[in-house]
């Protein structure tokens, strides 16, 4: 199977089919660096970051990310502070690089800023007055929206209906209520740079058609971003571009969906926005990372306490099973045989990810080869017929493949992982064997005895420990349940 992308631009699940053969152009909106960022942008930019990873794996590919560093927020965040909006600028791009550098985040090919691309944008501005589809007015700049037949495609919004709706706040400088600036005229304190049209800065749409043209071309394979930005901004930046240069801007258009705290929306105004960095004070970055890829990226994410906690339980237990490896290999089984959940795992996630970068489906297969190495550890496990260790090395290495290179999970040894859990008072999970065979034998002695509400107690107690018990000719064996 090859991969396939479901493209907001044509609501279909789509063959991926690159502009040039070989090489992807990706494109994604970064961060406004006025502040600190929020678990919704961890999602966005974990998300791209596995996307960029397993393209990697096929393709030559172009990753570009950029940050707005000049915009009405950063302006307004640098006279509440008194700060030069420069400065706040480059403090946030320096937080933001801190935690994505904690997610695990590769850093893309190019992050281009706003500001360094000032020529670009004034150079598509004119571009687009002279074509017809933008007219400067008092210093401004607007987009004739009523120019470009084609608006409303990606969103699925008509023009008439979004009129109809914008008739109160009709700004007296536009011919059309939806026509949108791309230049802004200076106002009194605000950092301003010259243009044909008088001093001014750039409108927030412009600039990321500039730039990703600049580093893509004027047509390119994938742009995405939160689902936030479908309308107005990636609605515009279709126009703009398409206006200026007659061709199709980008083939696939990939957003990711919503993150709500515990069933609400996250927003400012209801004070529930979560920062990546307050998060990461109680919860371990890979089981937050782990918690993102848990749901389709296009569905609804809800964060929670108890969302969280099985994330960091899950995280645990592959750590373990897959840290069971290396004493397996050195206990040297004599099956030359391996259990159906550990053939072909590399070529079952391959298929899950081309199904429109199914982590879930992804993840599953490795919880699924995760079970089998457990059915493999645990008591009796010298009388277990147990693969032999060259096909238990293959197997290790396409798990780590995959969890490391794709994932960006697994990343640190089981023991070091597990200790730096519970240095930091966040382990979960915390088997202690001797103590679980103290209670199968007292199950099993309950049961001899008739006991059977004690020995139904001792199950449940172990479940809820995350042990599941496995009764059997031979007597009580258990695995870690997944």
């Amino acid at each position: 199977m090859s991969l396939r992308i479901y493209n907001t631009l044509t609501r279909n699940k789509e063959p991926f089919q690159t502009v040039t053969q070989g090489k992807v152009g990706m494109y994604v909106c970064g961060v406004t660096v006025y502040d600190f960022c929020h678990i919704g942008h961890a999602r966005s930019a974990v998300l791209f970051d596995v996307i960029y990873r397993y393209l990697k794996y096929g393709y030559e590919v172009t990753y570009v990310r950029n940050f707005t560093d000049i915009d009405d927020k950063i302006i307004k965040r640098a006279n509440e502070v008194g700060e030069e909006w420069s400065s706040l600028a480059q403090r946030f791009i320096d937080e933001f690089y801190i935690d994505m550098d904690a997610l695990g985040v590769l850093r893309p090919d190019y992050e281009p800023r706003a500001t360094s691309y000032i020529k670009e944008i004034q150079d598509l501005v004119a571009n687009l007055i002279d074509r017809g589809h933008a007219y400067p007015i008092e210093g401004d700049v607007m987009f004739s929206v009523e120019s470009f037949n084609d608006y409303g495609r990606l969103s699925g919004k008509k023009t008439e209906d979004l009129i109809a709706g914008s008739r109160v706040n009709v700004n007296e400088k536009k011919r059309n209520p939806l026509d949108f600036a791309l230049w802004k005229a200076a106002k009194a304190g605000e950092p301003s740079w010259e243009s044909p049209w008088g001093p001014g800065r750039p409108g927030w749409h412009i600039e990321c058609s500039a730039m990703s043209m600049a580093k893509l071309g004027i047509s390119f394979d994938i742009h995405g971003g939160g689902a936030d930005l479908m309308f107005p901004h990636h609605e515009n930046e279709i126009a703009q571009s398409e206006a200026a240069t007659g061709q199709p801007f980008v083939r696939y258009w990939i957003h990711n969906g919503f993150v709500n705290i515990s069933s609400e929306k996250m927003s400012k105004s209801l004070g529930n926005q979560l920062n990546i960095r307050d998060i990461l004070q109680h919860v371990h970055p890979e089981a937050l990372r782990l918690f993102l890829l848990s749901s389709h990226y296009r569905n609804p994410l809800d964060y929670n306490e108890n969302s969280i906690k099985e994330s960091t339980i899950a995280l645990e237990r592959l750590y373990s099973a897959f840290g069971a490896l290396d004493d397996l290999i050195a206990f040297g089984g004599n099956s030359k045989e391996l259990p159906e959940e550990l053939r072909g795992i590399s070529l079952r996630f391959k298929e899950a990810m081309d199904d429109d970068f199914n982590t879930p489906k992804a993840l599953a297969i490795l919880f699924d080869a995760a079970r089998a190495v457990n059915r493999f550890t645990g008591p009796g496990v010298s009388k277990k017929v147990v693969p032999n260790p060259d096909a238990l090395k293959t197997v290790k290495q396409e798990i780590f493949q995959l969890t490391r290179n794709v994932l960006g999970i697994l990343n640190q040894p089981t023991s070091e992982f597990l200790e730096q859990l519970r240095a930091a008072g966040l382990a979960k999970l915390d088997i202690d064997e001797a103590k679980i065979i103290e209670l199968i034998n007292a199950r099993t002695q309950a049961r001899k005895n008739k006991d059977f509400t004690r020995a139904d107690t001792i199950r449940d107690e172990l479940l809820e420990i995350g042990i599941v018990l496995e009764d059997g000719p031979s007597g009580t064996g258990w695995k870690i349940k997944y």
